[in-house]
């Protein structure tokens, strides 16, 4: 607009000085020829009268002191008219301007053309309407999810008793790694439509995930309710398919992914799932075992993104990893909160190994890997079976790997 304003006000002003200088200097010419005009009329009256008063002399009908008296007083009366001339602007006042129709109508007429410009390429009609600009600009991603926390708790509040509401504001919690929040909104959730299935098992998943990802009797004990209502609901069985996947128990893992398989739900990603499965028999099979190729795989294409780890230890710490010990693969995105995208939990009994990352071992909510670009990966070797490395774990980090690669990674560090 700027641009368009510059341009413009340039176009005016180089247009009306073309049309009215030529105008103007015409004037003035014509001034100047009047003021000439009348200075050569005073010079002819002089000599005019001055050679009558010589003819005078001559004829002796003046004497040399009258003629002398009298060309003085004509010179002074030439000057006189001379010095009038030079400074009279009754000129100016009195002579009528020639041609001035001819630029007030193109002044007209470049104002029209400039008037057209603005409010066609200007956009005119647009200049009352206030700019709209990204409610998220300059945000970053975690602020961007805490602001919508707070849009969605300020519905919330407005609308105590919209039950979806509340169920979109448990998961969102949970992505936020807010537990405790999200646990009390599912309660409340249920106090207004009664206890189902599709509120408890999300609720046993924040249960989950704030217990450090241990199956504890209370989060079994809801997990237990919610399959006797619905032995098909598919969050609760997500969550015992990724449990038994963590603690290497792959055949209860498969088996509870392929329930949601067989219950054809339209609100599960199919391809996700499968590629759950195969991962968890790839686990199982021999060495020269096959992948499995029954009808649920041939139906639904892989498309789900994943990450492939090769994960192993380092010489100088092979020593240290004990038979008991639980290996931890995460990935988070390098953009962003660091929010767990996905993460496995296996014996360290099967290093060295290659885990497979992707949505079905998401951490729950809307986050998933399958939304990243690319994502750094953590690898935690610990002997007290917790996520968060202690004193005598051992750790292994990767900056940055594409989502959709395989990585290597060395664990080569060991907490002090």
């Amino acid at each position: 607009m700027t641009t368009l304003w510059i341009f413009i006000a340039l176009f005016l002003l180089v247009s009306l000085v073309l049309i009215w200088f030529p105008h103007f200097r015409q004037q003035k010419m014509l001034q100047t020829e009047e003021a000439g005009v009348r200075k050569q009329t005073n010079l002819e009256l002089f000599n005019n009268r001055l050679a009558t008063l010589e003819k005078e002399l001559e004829d002796e009908q003046l004497d040399q002191v009258e003629f002398d008296a009298l060309k003085k007083e004509l010179e002074i009366s030439l000057l006189q008219d001379m010095k009038q001339g030079s400074s009279d602007e009754s000129l100016v006042t009195k002579m009528k301007p020639k041609g001035l129709l001819w630029p007030v109508v193109m002044s007209v007429a470049v104002l029209g053309i400039s008037g057209y410009f603005y409010t066609s390429l200007g956009a005119y009609a647009n200049l009352d309407k206030t700019e709209q600009a990204s409610p998220h600009a300059g945000m970053t991603a975690d602020q961007v999810m805490q602001q919508r926390l707070q849009m969605m708790e300020a519905q919330a509040k407005a609308e105590p008793e919209n039950s979806q509401l509340l169920f979109s504001l448990g998961h969102s919690y949970i992505s936020a790694n807010r537990y405790d929040d999200a646990i009390k909104t599912f309660d409340k959730a249920m106090v207004l439509v009664g206890t189902h299935a599709e509120l408890l098992g999300p609720k046993a998943t924040a249960m989950y995930y704030k217990a450090n990802q241990q199956m504890t009797p209370a989060v079994q004990a809801i997990v237990d309710q919610a399959l006797s209502l619905d032995p098909e609901d598919p969050s609760t069985l997500l969550l015992v398919g990724m449990d038994s996947f963590f603690t290497a128990n792959y055949q209860k893992a498969i088996d509870s992914w392929q329930i949601i398989l067989d219950s054809d739900r339209k609100d599960v990603d199919r391809s996700a799932i499968i590629n759950a499965i195969d991962s968890a028999k790839m686990r199982m099979q021999a060495d020269t075992g096959e992948m499995p190729n029954d009808a649920a795989h041939a139906n639904v294409q892989n498309t789900a993104k994943t990450v492939n780890v090769e994960v192993s230890v380092s010489d100088e710490l092979a020593q240290q990893v004990g038979s008991s010990d639980m290996l931890f693969i995460f990935a988070r995105n390098t953009e962003g909160p660091k929010v767990p995208l996905a993460a496995v939990k296996v014996s360290a009994k099967s290093l060295p190994t290659t885990i497979t990352l992707d949505d079905t071992t998401s951490m729950g909510g809307d986050v998933k890997l399958s939304g990243a670009k690319q994502v750094e990966i953590i690898a935690v070797l610990s002997k007290h079976g917790t996520v968060k490395p202690q004193s005598g774990d051992l750790k292994g980090h990767l900056a940055m790997v594409n989502v959709g690669d395989t990585a290597q990674l060395i664990i080569d560090t060991q907490v002090k």
